[in-house]
């Protein structure tokens, strides 16, 4: 049996796999690390993965196991413990913004219709798993995945939702009618 590079999971790092109907999760990236004991190294390995619904909700999760398939089912468990709302507006992003995380900075910018999603490999992941059609990216500084997702992740949650601002400036009339 000729064995494909598809099947080894190699090439299918950040390829869509369906597990329910209602998220996708992508993998970010996967790590093997070792320890050394008495008789050799111990081998593990770590995987980071992105889980969203294309609504507006996504999480990530690192999940650690001796074997690949392990890690991805621990961190696409943790993933779905820690989704978050982001604000989607017609595909984009409402306003620029700028996250932060260690040493990875990244830029988001709100594209029209037609753009796509301008990004890198783990900027994209999150991108695409929250559901962004339209959007522009810079990710400056670090190029490790883990920084680059958080900061991706801490840029979208600190955005405030249009509603709420103008609830806050009284085009609405209360907060409760935009909720």
């Amino acid at each position: 049996m000729a064995t494909d590079r598809n099947e080894r999971g190699r090439d299918n790092r950040n390829r869509d796999r369906e597990n329910n109907s209602e998220y996708t999760d992508k993998i970010v990236s996967i790590n093997r690390v070792s320890k050394v004991v008495k008789g050799g190294k111990r081998f593990s390995f770590s995987a980071l993965v992105v889980v969203g619904d294309g609504k507006g909700k996504v999480g990530i999760g690192l999940g650690k196991a001796a074997e690949v398939p392990e890690a991805i089912r621990k961190g696409n468990e943790q993933a779905k413990k820690s989704m978050v709302e982001v604000p989607l507006l017609e595909g984009t992003i409402p306003y620029e913004v700028k996250g932060n995380f260690g040493a990875a900075v990244v830029f988001m910018k709100p594209a029209r219709s037609g753009t796509g999603v301008i990004a890198g490999g783990a900027v994209r992941a999150i991108l695409e798993c929250a559901g962004y059609k339209n959007i522009l990216t810079k990710s400056i500084g670090s190029n490790k995945p883990h920084n680059v997702v958080k900061a991706t992740l801490n840029g979208l949650t600190k955005m405030t939702k249009p509603e709420i601002y103008a609830a806050i400036r009284g085009a609405a009339s209360t907060i409760k009618e935009v909720m």
